[in-house]
C-alpha cells in the first residue's frame, strides 16, 4: 500500500508493522551518508523547514547513540534519540529510534523502532530506502498519523541540496 506520492520520496507499508521510504538522490552515496551521520550537517536538514535544529549528537559506532533535537515554528521543542545496532560506512546504518514525546503509558520499548537505511549507488546516483521497523501496527499507523510524511518529504529534499553541497 502506497501511502504517499506527493514528494520525492516513495512511502509504502509493507506490513502491518513497517513503514518503507524510497528515495534517489542526485549525489553519491558516500556524500549521502555524510550528511546523514555528520552532526553540522545534519543540522542544515533534519529542520524539514519547520523550525531550527538546536542539538545534533552522533557517537557514530556499534553501541553509539544519537540524539536530534528542533524547535519547531510553534516555539515546541521535538527531540529523537537512538542507538546504533550496526554500521557498515557508506552503505547500511541499522538504529533505534524513539520519540522523546510519547504519551503518557507508552515505554521506549514499545514506542521504539527499529530503522534500517541502505545506501545504494548507481551512476553517481544514490537510492536511500529506509526500513522503519515498529513494535505494532498501532504505533506504526500513529507514526503515519503524525504527519510525518510530509516533514520526511521535506526534510529528504534539503538532505539532497545538503549532499550536492559537498561535492
Amino acid at each position: 500500500m502506497t501511502v504517499a506520492s506527493s514528494g520525492s520520496a516513495t512511502v509504502t507499508l509493507p506490513t502491518d508493522e513497517q513503514i518503507l521510504i524510497v528515495r534517489e538522490f542526485a549525489a553519491p552515496k558516500h556524500l549521502v551518508y555524510k550528511a546523514w551521520t555528520t552532526p553540522e550537517l545534519v543540522k542544515r536538514w533534519w529542520n524539514a523547514k519547520r523550525g531550527e535544529v538546536t542539538l545534533a549528537e552522533i557517537d557514530l559506532r556499534v553501541g553509539g547513540t544519537w540524539r536530534w533535537v528542533m524547535v519547531a515554528d510553534g516555539g515546541f521543542e521535538v527531540g529523537f534519540h537512538g542507538e546504533y545496532l550496526e554500521l557498515v560506512p557508506d552503505e547500511r546504518i541499522v538504529s533505534t529510534e524513539v520519540y522523546e514525546g510519547l504519551p503518557e503509558g507508552v515505554s521506549e520499548a514499545d514506542g521504539a523502532t527499529v530503522n534500517t537505511a541502505t545506501f545504494a549507488e548507481a551512476a553517481g546516483r544514490t537510492t536511500l530506502t529506509l526500513l522503519i521497523q515498529a513494535t505494532s501496527k498501532v504505533s506504526r499507523d500513529a507514526i503515519i498519523d503524525s504527519g510525518m510524511e510530509a516533514g520526511l518529504q521535506d526534510a529528504l529534499d534539503l538532505l539532497e541540496g545538503v549532499a550536492i553541497s559537498l561535492d
